[in-house]
């Protein structure tokens, strides 16, 4: 059998008050822009993930469980759910009810951390573990790192973390000739798998489905599902990873996202070879078939697939550097508020709100963008950042006196 995978990424950050200035520093010490958090996420529960947890719930139900899921929630999505929109987070536990959907690992603020701070990257995988179990009743065994970023030495360390599975990209300057339609063996990993994206066929419908310059618009649910089976004979799994806000916000419900997704699994299913698995299973049911070698990070960003999105201008790097270099002191102060609000500001969003790359993926970068330049952004960024330095060395001038 053919598995094919369906995998959701839902999150949203928490954003900055875009009024936060210079002579706040030192004064005001609310960093967030709680009107706006609350305005976004109430938006996108009605236009989303209140509909599309309906639509996969009545997926799951009418075909009997043979309809299968999963979803990687960040830990900033979910306690904004808890705050402007519980009725979401008991929508998601009603999903978990099911025994069709896995929850899968991640950091738990959507942070950066595995490139700058290991010891950070393991309390927030944790942090995150603890959640899935706490609100849906499982302990990740498959793990997505941020934007699914991703290398080598990612992979032997989510091993020893005990997970079984890691999903990532199936760029092609990792996989060349190769297709991602298989398992794959992480380089220097004895017992984790990796699943990769299928990025052609995932981004038909994440981001080609409502594109009237696309040569196969309009997408009908027939034709493709009929690529979908093309893989029969070239593959063993078929990984379509997406932001969940495809349903809805990306692709408005007046495009037939959501007709197209309740006719899709009933296509899938006509072919006697194919059936639906959550990642986890998929990777427990398959072997690995050659080995898969990433030594620089990859993930699922912009074009060129790499961490550029949120790395590698003057902005970024120096933002970065300042508050992953907080670290040891903000830590120390054992303030819980504090910890919090450093860890916000840990959110990849913030960096790649200051990205200057305004290519064929420019619109990408201003989806959701609070900004109307990156400049603004890490003006913004910096301000709030020098207020928490200051509450920082505070703090540890109290304790040592």
């Amino acid at each position: 059998m053919i598995a094919v995978c369906f995998y959701f990424q839902v999150h949203q950050p928490m954003r900055l008050d875009q009024n936060y200035g210079f002579f706040d520093i030192g004064e005001r010490h609310t960093y967030l822009d709680h009107d706006a958090n609350r305005e976004i996420v109430l938006k996108v529960a009605q236009k989303c993930y209140l509909p599309a947890n309906r639509l996969m719930l009545e997926l799951i139900e009418r075909h009997a469980g043979a309809f299968r899921i999963s979803y990687s929630i960040t830990g900033t999505a979910l306690e904004q759910f808890e705050e402007y929109c519980p009725e979401v987070l008991e929508s998601f536990r009603e999903l978990a009810d099911t025994g069709c959907v896995e929850f899968i690992g991640e950091t738990y603020y959507h942070s950066l951390a595995y490139l700058f701070s290991r010891d950070e990257f393991r309390r927030q995988v944790d942090l995150h573990s603890r959640a899935m179990q706490d609100l849906f009743g499982q302990k990740p065994t498959t793990f997505r790192n941020t934007e699914l970023i991703y290398d080598n030495d990612l992979a032997r360390l989510v091993e020893k973390m005990g997970y079984r599975t890691i999903l990532t990209e199936g760029a092609d300057q990792v996989l060349g000739w190769r297709t991602p339609n298989f398992v794959y063996q992480p380089a220097g990993c004895i017992k984790l798998k990796a699943l990769l994206k299928n990025y052609r066929l995932s981004d038909d419908v994440a981001f080609r489905f409502s594109d009237t310059s696309w040569p196969e618009h309009p997408l009908s649910v027939e034709r493709y599902a009929s690529w979908v089976h093309a893989v029969a004979g070239e593959g063993e799994v078929v990984n379509l990873f997406m932001d969940y806000e495809t349903f809805g916000e990306h692709q408005w419900a007046e495009t037939g996202i959501f007709e197209f997704m309740r006719a899709l699994p009933e296509h899938i299913l006509a072919h006697p070879d194919f059936c639906f698995r959550t990642p986890g299973e998929a990777a427990a049911n398959l072997s690995p078939v050659a080995e898969l070698d990433v030594p620089h990070p990859i993930s699922w960003a912009d074009l060129e697939r790499d961490v550029s999105a949120w790395l590698g201008n003057p902005m970024q790097d120096a933002a970065a550097a300042r508050v992953y270099g907080l670290e040891k002191d903000v830590l120390a102060t054992c303030d819980d508020e504090l910890i919090s609000a450093w860890r916000e500001l840990l959110t990849s969003d913030h960096f790649y709100y200051m990205c200057t790359k305004w290519f064929s993926d420019g619109d990408v970068h201003k989806y959701f963008n609070p900004y109307s330049t990156p400049h603004q952004a890490f003006i913004v960024y910096m301000n709030v950042l020098n207020d928490l330095t200051l509450l920082v060395e505070r703090q540890k001038g109290a304790d040592a006196a």
